[in-house]
C-alpha cells in the first residue's frame, strides 16, 4: 500500500496523476488526509481522502508527498506526517515528493541529506543538505523527487517502475502518454 498525503492547498495534478497511474498499475493507493478527509486543493478542487493520517494503521510501503502551497507547508506542519515520512525513510522504503514538497517537507525532515534531488524552480536554495539537479525526475536510493505539475506523469511512471517493475511502467506509459496508446 502506498500513502499519498493530502493537505489543504495541495497541487491537484501532482496528487491525482500519481494516484491514478499507480492504481492503473494495480498498486493500492490510499489518499491520506491531513486535517480531515475533505481536502481542497490549491485550485479549488475538492478531493475526498480515504482516511486521515490519524486513522492510518497499516504501515505503507511508500509515501508520496505532492507539492502546492500551502499544501506542502501544511504537510510539513503535521507531526504525524513528518514522523511517517522519517520512519519510512529510515526503513529505506520509498519516499517520493514533487514540486515544493522536496524543499518544504523532505529537506527540513532530514530526508534529503547527501542525496541528489530536484524541486520546483526557485526553491533550490531550500534543498538543505541535498545536491540539486535540474532533471525532471531524480531517484537517489529510496528517495524520488520531481519538478512540478508538468512532470507529474513522468514522476508517476517512475514510481510504478520502482514499485512494480519496468514492464508495468512501460505498459502504463504506453496507455497514458503515447498517442494511440
Amino acid at each position: 500500500m502506498v500513502a499519498l498525503l493530502l493537505a489543504p492547498g495541495f497541487e491537484e495534478v501532482e496528487a491525482v496523476t500519481p494516484a491514478d497511474f499507480l492504481r492503473r498499475a494495480g498498486v493500492e493507493v490510499r489518499l491520506v488526509g491531513i486535517g480531515g478527509r475533505d481536502i481542497e486543493g490549491s485550485h479549488g478542487i475538492r478531493v475526498q481522502a480515504d482516511l486521515t493520517i490519524e486513522e492510518l494503521r497499516e504501515e505503507p510501503e511508500a509515501v508520496i508527498v505532492p507539492g502546492g502551497m500551502p499544501g506542502a507547508a501544511n504537510i510539513a506542519a503535521s507531526p504525524a506526517a513528518v514522523a511517517l515520512i522519517r520512519r519510512l525513510h529510515e526503513k529505506k522504503k520509498l519516499v517520493a515528493a514533487i514540486c515544493a514538497a522536496p524543499a518544504v517537507v523532505l529537506a527540513p525532515a532530514g530526508v534529503l541529506a547527501g542525496k541528489r534531488a530536484t524541486c520546483f524552480p526557485g526553491l533550490e536554495d531550500q534543498l538543505a543538505g541535498a545536491r540539486f539537479t535540474q532533471n525532471r525526475v531524480v531517484v537517489d536510493g529510496n528517495v524520488v523527487t520531481s519538478r512540478g505539475p508538468g512532470t507529474s506523469a513522468e514522476f508517476a511512471v517512475k514510481l510504478i517502475e520502482l514499485l512494480v517493475g519496468r514492464d508495468k511502467a512501460l505498459e502504463i506509459h504506453r496507455r497514458t502518454l503515447q498517442p494511440g496508446g
